[in-house]
């Protein structure tokens, strides 16, 4: 008996039998989140793009890559795909098996290679492209926060800003600092306004590598004015004897764009009497 096409040749069957044995339990922590008719069509799909791959062998491999890329999409764990695959496997098994209708060994252990044939190659094509695609989200999310951490805001002609938020390492300094420098250059920047609102904490380290980024803004012509400074992360640098006396300081972001205004000789002109005032404009940049 050709092992092979007893499986396609009963493919709808033996469909159903692989759905109705498939536990899932690999996806017990999402069930909240995904219904059962979700996951009971990814289900068939899963086995369909499994018997079509066995029908074509390698000439429809793209499917399995489509399928993986699915799954990656989804959020689901490879533990879905390896999952679903033994139970494949079982199934094809036991249904090759019944066909059979014989207790020898020798039979069983040829239906097992035989199967086994089929589902390691999928396994490992499956595997492959699921850690690829993974690969790649996390690289593009990774790049994106990057891009994030560190934003080059340009608000006004030679004015630009740099919101801070969260802490600050060696890896995130080298960031802010290659960002700031690009943007000084790129937007044709006279101050730059580096706020550490969000910043929880301002120790020796953070202090020195925002030093070091002014230092360097400086030596581009530029002036960085740091402004978002809390009382208690004033009272934090004054503890640690920090120096940061080598630029100008501003407890807001409102504050530091004035200040920024008269180092660039701008002002904010109302064109409608209907306008806010000054202070009413300024107050939108940034609250104290």
């Amino acid at each position: 008996m050709n092992v092979k096409e007893v499986v396609l040749e009963n493919s709808d069957q033996l469909i159903d039998r692989w759905v109705s044995q498939l536990d899932n339990d690999s996806l017990q922590d999402y069930t909240s989140t995904i219904s059962g008719d979700m996951v009971e069509q990814m289900n068939k799909e899963f086995a369909e793009v499994v018997m079509q791959s066995l029908k074509e062998e390698n000439n429809q491999l793209e499917v399995l890559d489509q399928f993986a890329e699915k799954v990656v999409n989804l959020g689901w764990p490879f533990g879905y795909i390896a999952e679903g695959l033994q139970a494949f496997r079982t199934e094809s098994t036991k249904f090759v098996l019944d066909q059979l209708d014989t207790d020898s060994k020798e039979e069983f252990v040829e239906v097992m290679e035989s199967v086994n044939n089929w589902i390691d190659p999928l396994k490992i094509r499956l595997m492959n492209q699921y850690s690829t695609n993974w690969n790649n989200i996390l690289s593009m999310q990774k790049l994106a926060l990057e891009e994030l951490s560190a934003p080059l805001i340009p608000v006004m002609d030679e004015i630009t800003v740099m919101p801070l938020v969260g802490t600050i390492d060696t890896d995130r300094a080298k960031l802010i600092m290659e960002n700031l420098l690009n943007g000084v250059v790129k937007n044709r920047t006279d101050v730059v306004l580096i706020d550490i609102t969000g910043v929880p904490v301002v120790d020796t380290m953070v202090a020195h590598h925002i030093i070091q980024a002014a230092e360097a803004v400086r030596l581009l012509g530029a002036t960085c004015i740091l402004v978002g400074i809390r009382p208690e992360i004033a009272q934090t640098i004054v503890n640690l004897g920090i120096d940061l006396s080598q630029f100008p300081t501003k407890s807001s972001l409102k504050k530091g764009f004035e200040t920024a205004l008269q180092m660039t000789e701008q002002q904010i002109v109302s064109k409608d009497s209907r306008s806010e005032d000054i202070e009413e404009i300024l107050d939108s940049v940034g609250k104290e």
